[in-house]
């Protein structure tokens, strides 16, 4: 085991690819996602308004959109057409339309229509943009009925006022996420799945390329002819390195962001652990089966960035067809994405978890039903290209 671990550790240091994709490669996504979505949510979307009306009413509504916090109004069409075609230039993502004769067909209660575009095609902003322009839609709708009422004399009459209007409280209790931040919950989700590929990425990588140089006979040589230690000895330095990574971009989330944490600190280290041991067995099953840099390599990181949309970060695999649906419970970051919700965010006894923990543990196990085979090519190495 020891000459096994000495092999893997020269050949750590012998390429700089190691370095650059097991350390950098990780700093570098952390400082990224964490500093994109340092403020939770994206905030002051760049908008426009078209306002034909011109009026003390369309004037107002134009201020209420400026104030909010979801929008920036940054420009000011006088037509349909031109923000349009600053919507498909993108510049802005999306414009609110106040109609020519807005405040005389409201007042003369002719029920005029308020309208607004977003683009979609960029999600998060486009979205963000529909909600703070549906948010002003359905205020100044409100608005409307108050300053009819009042003008018609209807609300002295029926003994209303502005706070009848909305006659129901309403009062929201958010779990584990109670701020909204987006951050909580991406952030989160995308640095564990990029530790999860960097995981299969660099294992596969490590195997393939002995067979690809021919070295693989001297590689099992130094574990006296057996596979398993060999691929211990090989992959072990990668798990440490990849654990301490993962731990510590818990420690910044969970320590200095201070993302909600309702759980003893060791729940989250070794699913963290198991995350990174896992992927690399799911890693050592593709080697065992394609024993070949380019084609593993090609497999194991189509798994990895198909594991963003079909574990259930933005889709319920509940929802899912059911084979996609099956697909997401082979994958590591799945189980780990649940502990996630079940004990930080949730805070529920870990016996509620304890299958996932179970089933990322039985993962290790799998690489064993192909040891023979991979040992067989090591012994004969034949690259094919």
């Amino acid at each position: 085991m020891l000459q096994s671990l000495r092999h893997g550790i020269r050949t750590l240091c012998s390429r700089r690819i190691y370095f650059f994709m097991l350390i950098l490669v990780p700093m570098a996504g952390a400082v990224f996602f964490l500093s994109l979505m340092h403020e939770g949510l994206p905030h002051r979307i760049p908008t426009a308004v078209v306002d034909l009306d011109h009026s003390q009413m369309s004037r107002s509504v134009t201020r209420s959109l400026s104030a909010t916090q979801l929008i920036d109004i940054t420009e000011r069409k006088e037509s349909y057409a031109d923000a349009i075609s600053s919507l498909k230039a993108g510049e802005i993502y999306g414009f609110f339309y106040i109609p020519q004769d807005f405040e005389k067909n409201a007042l003369g209660g002719n029920h005029p229509t308020l309208s607004f575009v977003t683009n979609m095609s960029i999600y998060v902003p486009g979205t963000l943009a529909y909600k703070g322009f549906k948010t002003q839609a359905v205020t100044t709708n409100g608005g409307l009925l108050t300053a009819v009422l009042q003008q018609s004399g209807a609300e002295a009459a029926l003994g209303l006022s502005s706070g009848s209007m909305m006659p129901l409280n309403v009062n929201a209790n958010l779990m584990g996420n109670p701020w909204m931040n987006y951050s909580v919950y991406l952030s989160q989700s995308f640095l564990a799945g990029l530790i999860a590929l960097l995981a299969m990425v660099m294992t596969v990588f490590s195997i393939t390329e002995e067979i690809k140089w021919h070295t693989s006979p001297e590689w099992l040589a130094s574990s006296r002819g057996s596979m398993a230690l060999a691929i211990f000895g090989k992959i072990f330095p990668q798990t440490v390195i990849l654990t301490v990574m993962g731990w510590g971009m818990l420690a910044v989330m969970f320590c200095y962001l201070y993302f909600p944490f309702h759980c003893p600190a060791w729940h989250m280290l070794l699913a963290m652990f198991l995350l990174v041991a896992s992927s690399q067995a799911f890693a050592i099953v593709v080697a065992e089966i394609v024993p070949n840099v380019r084609l593993s390599l090609i497999v194991v990181s189509l798994v990895s960035i198909l594991a963003f949309s079909v574990a259930g970060f933005s889709f319920p695999v509940e929802k899912m067809y059911g084979p996609i649906g099956i697909f997401a419970y082979i994958l590591p970051i799945r189980y780990y994405f649940l502990i996630y919700i079940d004990q930080a965010l949730n805070g529920l006894p870990l016996y509620y978890s304890r299958v996932y923990y179970i089933v990322m543990l039985g993962m290790l196990l799998l690489p064993l039903a192909g040891l023979a085979r991979l040992r067989k090519r090591c012994l004969d190495p034949v690259y094919v290209p």
